[in-house]
């Protein structure tokens, strides 16, 4: 752990909480219409401003928040991933977002894992929800990937409340059988997600 709370490292990736630093890479991915189109869509760079200080603000407040994503290999901020439950939300989530540029690499599935990780053994969640628009045909494949099953549709809190979504998700320790299968089969590997 750093001043700023925990650092995990994968094969190929750092996952910390967000820093100001972040800004520029966080603001061009919320104003990529395809990355940010099922996460709350495109947004200028002030509205982009405060989607960084609520996530700064979850791990002051709470502990917890999706971590930045960063490339190891080069440095470079790649996403947002993790843990996330803000007031009113349908559950206790791990979600995630990649810049396209990364698409297809694993990034997103291998930072999910890490974080689902961290969910389960340090947080104590006993049950995750990742909440996934109907027309995310990517991101069900990831939670699938993850072990996680659509649950139905939910309800987002206001102002998302008219934004369809479905809850995927499972408990601790489906996770724990989840993850030890996708350890057996080597599973962070690039290629998917």
């Amino acid at each position: 752990m750093d001043a700023d709370g925990p650092v995990i490292e994968t094969a190929r990736l750092t996952l910390r909480p967000p820093r100001q630093a972040d800004f520029e890479s966080w603001a061009a991915f919320m104003d990529d219409e395809p990355a940010a189109r099922y996460i709350g869509g495109r947004q200028p760079a002030p509205v982009a401003w405060r989607g960084l200080a609520t996530m700064a603000g979850s791990w002051a407040l709470l502990g917890f928040g999706m971590f930045s994503v960063i490339e190891r290999a080069s440095g470079r901020w790649v996403g947002r991933v993790g843990p996330w439950a803000p007031h009113g939300w349908p559950g206790l989530e791990v979600g995630w977002g990649v810049i396209r540029e990364v698409w297809g690499r694993g990034y997103a599935f291998e930072a999910a894992v890490a974080s689902m990780d961290f969910a389960v053994d340090h947080l104590g969640w006993s049950d995750i929800i990742h909440s996934i628009d109907p027309a995310n045909t990517a991101s069900q494949a990831l939670a699938a990937r993850l072990g996680s099953a659509n649950r139905g549709p939910g309800r987002m809190p206001p102002p998302f409340e008219a934004s369809p979504v479905e809850l995927w998700g499972q408990t601790a320790d489906q996770w724990r059988e989840a993850r030890a299968r996708l350890a057996g089969a080597s599973a962070i590997m690039p290629g998917r997600a």
